[in-house]
């Protein structure tokens, strides 16, 4: 005798939707445009350079991603801007990531060559950096393009893209520790950041996660304010 209730779905039901789930992320470049919407509404133009895509074969992925609800879509003029769609879409990509460190050695080996081995660049928790900005004396970093800056970051931060950095040296406050953060856990801006500052004799850590995981794990951060969104 079954013990599922009337109106519950099948086991196959259940299954069959995450499959689909699975098929609609199955895909890098859908992943890396899921990575760049986290960090703030984007028109599909600027996703697309983001992403080294074609205008429109980035429109056919978000398609897809839209289809599943990953990503909503509201007009700004002549402009179609996408944003993630409800639900825990956040934490689901920084679970991939978890899951990829752990199962493929030669991701690990990736992380290790870009984060580990240029002049052992430790990066530090969200846990530890909390304890920091408690104690005060710590300058938060964000090193990522002015335009996701201002999509939203973390509270206190001041933004200086990598780039940027050696001509930009006088606006760190002297005598501070400086915490750089970026895109996530894969981008290393934050790396080469910190690389640039530690050369020119400015303490520096990284973050070991990004905006996305801060914003994902329900703490403060300042975030752009736009019109109420409309499908």
């Amino acid at each position: 005798m079954s013990m599922n209730p009337p109106d519950s779905p099948q086991p196959s039901q259940r299954f069959d939707a995450l499959a689909e789930i699975a098929k609609t992320l199955g895909q890098a470049h859908r992943l890396a445009l899921l990575e760049h919407i986290a960090q703030g509404e984007r028109a599909v133009e600027r996703l697309a350079e983001l992403a080294g895509l074609s205008v429109a074969n980035t429109s056919q992925h978000l398609q897809h991603l839209r289809r599943a609800g990953f990503v909503q879509t509201r007009r700004d003029g002549k402009r179609v801007l996408y944003r993630l769609g409800p639900g825990p879409i956040a934490p689901l990509l920084a679970a991939l990531r978890g899951y990829a460190e752990h199962q493929h050695a030669e991701i690990r080996e990736v992380i290790a060559d870009s984060i580990h081995q240029r002049d052992r660049l430790d990066g530090i928790s969200i846990e530890d950096l909390l304890g920091m900005l408690d104690s005060g004396g710590v300058v938060l970093l964000d090193v990522r393009p002015p335009d996701e800056f201002a999509q939203g970051h973390l509270p206190g931060a001041i933004n200086i893209p990598t780039e940027d950095l050696e001509h930009r040296l006088a606006d760190l406050p002297a005598g501070a520790d400086v915490i750089a953060y970026c895109r996530g856990p894969y981008c290393v801006l934050s790396t080469d950041a910190v690389a640039a500052l530690r050369a020119h004799g400015v303490a520096a850590r990284r973050l070991d996660a990004g905006f996305p995981e801060w914003k994902a794990a329900g703490l403060h951060c300042l975030l752009y304010t736009s019109p109420s969104p409309r499908d």
